[in-house]
């Protein structure tokens, strides 16, 4: 089993390709939703995702439809600044899926509404409209494998010259 980040229409090469490179540390599957705004070749997204791009475990759907025919009984939490709920609250699965919305307006409130019980939000003031895609995938990907023991991650680390 694994989590799953899903990106509806991303926008940004480098916000997908830092997604990529945390999903790839993390053993995570990454699930992109077209149209992207940018090609999967571009060097701006290789980039961003060093070279760990080719490790990363990624499907490309079509349409929202297409990723939901694909993964039929995907348990999908919503991350969206319109949630009261925050992504604290719930207790991730060990192949939840986490989905976000593109970096200039989200998820569309038509798909939120089928889904409001599984929406969450990330707290922050009322002086900023959202948080940085790739950032708010890692706190709440971040939250999802603390709530499943960080499965089958390194738990600590190796000093290379010094002991303590």
């Amino acid at each position: 089993m694994a989590m799953n980040i899903v990106l509806l229409e991303p926008e940004i090469p480098a916000n997908t390709g830092n997604i990529g490179r945390t999903c790839v540390a993390t053993g995570t599957r990454l699930h992109l939703i077209k149209p992207l705004g940018f090609s999967l070749d571009e060097k701006q997204l290789k980039r961003a995702g060093m070279d760990y791009w080719h490790k990363l475990d990624v499907s490309v759907y079509i349409n929202f439809e297409d990723f939901l025919n694909k993964n039929i009984g995907a348990h999908i939490y919503m991350a969206t600044t319109k949630s009261k709920k925050l992504y604290t609250d719930v207790k991730f699965e060990t192949d939840s899926y986490i989905m976000f919305g593109k970096e200039s307006a989200g998820i569309p409130e038509e798909i939120l509404i089928q889904h409001k019980e599984d929406c969450i939000r990330i707290p922050m003031l009322d002086e900023i409209r959202s948080l940085n895609l790739s950032n708010s995938a890692a706190i709440v990907l971040y939250e999802a494998l603390r709530q499943n023991n960080f499965m089958n991650m390194q738990l600590q680390g190796d000093l290379h010259r010094l002991s303590w």
